[in-house]
């Protein structure tokens, strides 16, 4: 069995010119789509589909230096992206100046290819560094990117063969803040990555040294990718059914605990996992964790001692009066939420 996986690879830099001439091109083909679309739609009432633009547009890949297939993706991108908004006009895509847009390419499928160790696109070859064996896989649809820092990668759809999962345990994860998850098994990963690098982050901030601070703030990002990376797939190699809390960042976000939410990357962890176990066809459902903090994992009973509401958040180790049974915060939620898991795959086996 065989599932789609999209692999990212840095672009060198002596290609850095060349990638943004295209982008600037790509950029000047959405704002034209743009503007015909608004046209119609204000004059005539008609919205106008990715077949209608691909008539405007026929032929303008020789001016703008692009393949003819990448000005029809970006036709696509933009119907597909106005549905989604509701909107007769999106934003313009700007080339240059403070809030430029970063830089886009979208090829389509088979219009790129690995060829002479390099990545060949619309007549010319492209350095990578190829961590993948790109050499390997058929390309599917891609697109080159650039990211805040000027860096440009190129990101390919492929096709891998599934590895179905070995693990025959099952493991409950509780999301927080001071650390960003812990498992019934008293593991987890740390969180704040931000807040770790947060006073070099001000320095290079207040010092207006831009490049610094772009470069900290990839820093962070990579760090906390590569700890949920590492986490999630133990998980899914050790473990049949995997089921987590369901901690909403988006509501949290609202709240006085809004960087700690978004330092943890709970919304990152959840993606993870649940395209994993999909590819390794084992279980992952989200579970209601409420009372899962309060409630003993030994006996079930809500004591009087157990941590409840924000002022119960400084309470990291608690006794429960029921049973007497000590308990550290985040290992008894995430047992709770095992237990609330199993009872519900155990329901939905009853009902079949």
């Amino acid at each position: 069995m065989k599932h789609t996986k999209t692999l990212k690879v840095r672009v060198r830099d002596k290609h850095r010119p060349l990638l943004n001439r295209m982008a600037r091109s790509v950029n000047y083909a959405w704002n034209y789509i743009n503007e015909l679309s608004h046209r119609s739609i204000k004059e005539r009432g008609v919205f106008l589909s990715a077949y209608d633009i691909q008539k405007f547009t026929q032929g303008a890949h020789r001016e703008l230096g692009l393949h003819s297939h990448t000005v029809q993706r970006v036709g696509a991108e933009y119907v597909t992206r106005r549905r989604q908004f509701r909107k007769a006009r999106l934003n313009w895509r700007k080339s240059h100046g403070v809030r430029r847009s970063l830089g886009w390419i979208p090829i389509n499928t088979g219009m790129a290819k690995w060829k002479n160790g390099q990545i060949f696109h619309n007549g010319h070859y492209f350095k990578v560094w190829d961590s993948y064996g790109l050499s390997q896989f058929k390309f599917r649809s891609a697109s080159f990117n650039e990211d805040s820092r000027g860096r440009w990668y190129f990101n390919v759809v492929v096709e891998v063969e599934a590895k179905p999962g070995t693990g025959k345990s099952a493991v409950g994860i509780d999301l927080g803040c001071k650390d960003a998850a812990t498992d019934s098994n008293t593991g987890g990963v740390k969180g704040r990555e931000y807040r770790l690098l947060e006073a070099k982050l001000g320095i290079a901030q207040r010092a207006r040294n831009k490049k610094r601070a772009k470069a900290i703030h990839a820093k962070i990002k990579n760090r906390r990718h590569d700890r949920l990376h590492q986490y999630s797939r133990k998980l899914v190699n050790q473990n049949a059914a995997i089921f987590v809390g369901n901690a909403s960042s988006s509501k949290l976000v609202k709240t006085k605990m809004a960087k700690s939410v978004l330092d943890a990357g709970w919304g990152q962890l959840k993606t993870m996992l649940e395209y994993k176990c999909a590819h390794a066809g084992i279980i992952f459902e989200e579970i209601n964790e409420a009372y899962t903090t309060q409630a003993c994992s030994c006996c079930g009973a809500i004591s009087s001692s157990s941590p409840k509401g924000r002022a119960g958040l400084r309470i990291r180790e608690w006794t429960c009066d029921g049973c007497g049974e000590r308990h550290d915060r985040d290992v008894n939620a995430a047992r709770n939420i095992l237990a609330l898991g199993l009872q519900r795959l155990e329901g939905e086996r009853a009902a079949v």
